[in-house]
């Protein structure tokens, strides 16, 4: 009986060594299969007296839909030289304040990832949120425009898109006009339920 009572335990406590915290899956999404895991790049001003709407019309990286950044990498924006760093965001959003441990106005952050499928995904919904506003692009090609200031709520957009299977590169642009200056981001079948058989980097591979 002590034997059999030994091995049960043993085992319970290999589960529970192997078992990520709630919300901390490995595959860089939280239980309700939000994107967890960025590069973030921030941040870059907004020119004077330029509105958020305004600036989302421009291109602040050369090629800004085709990014395929890694870890470390340096991009210089006018005289400054920013670095695309690792975040992990704390709750169901990217916060680029927290990033960067101050608040920041006026001014313009990216944020990507690498999406990985098993298999194609067609005609699935990217349910997005964002403060203030932001401009989409999923694997090269503009899926959302965004153009109010408004708070961060949890599907705000809904845009229907595809995914190929293996990697695919999501690039949100949020713009931040004054306080708070956030996105988040989830994929859902075209029912609405969450898909979480995907797998989040911050590298292509």
């Amino acid at each position: 009986m002590y034997r059999v009572a030994t091995v049960l335990a043993t085992a319970a406590l290999a589960v529970c060594i192997g078992r990520a915290a709630p919300g901390e899956g490995k595959s860089g999404l939280d239980d309700g299969g939000f994107i967890t895991t960025w590069l973030l790049l921030a941040p870059i001003p907004l020119q004077e007296n330029q509105s958020g709407a305004e600036a989302l019309g421009i291109e602040h990286i050369k090629c800004e839909a085709k990014l395929q950044p890694r870890a470390g990498d340096k991009v210089k924006v006018g005289d400054k030289d920013l670095v695309w760093k690792q975040y992990k965001a704390k709750n169901h959003f990217f916060d680029f304040n927290d990033f960067l441990e101050k608040q920041t106005e006026d001014s313009v952050g990216y944020a990507v990832c690498y999406i990985h499928a098993d298999a194609p995904l067609k005609d699935i919904q990217l349910k997005t949120g964002s403060d203030d506003q932001a401009k989409v692009y999923l694997n090269g090609k503009e899926v959302l425009k965004q153009d109010q200031a408004r708070a961060l709520e949890k599907d705000q957009d809904t845009t229907m898109v595809s995914l190929n299977k293996g990697v695919n590169v999501l690039v949100f642009k949020v713009i931040n006009e004054k306080i708070d200056w956030s996105g988040c981001a989830r994929f859902t079948n075209k029912d609405g339920q969450v898909i979480k058989n995907l797998k989040i980097t911050t590298t292509p591979k």
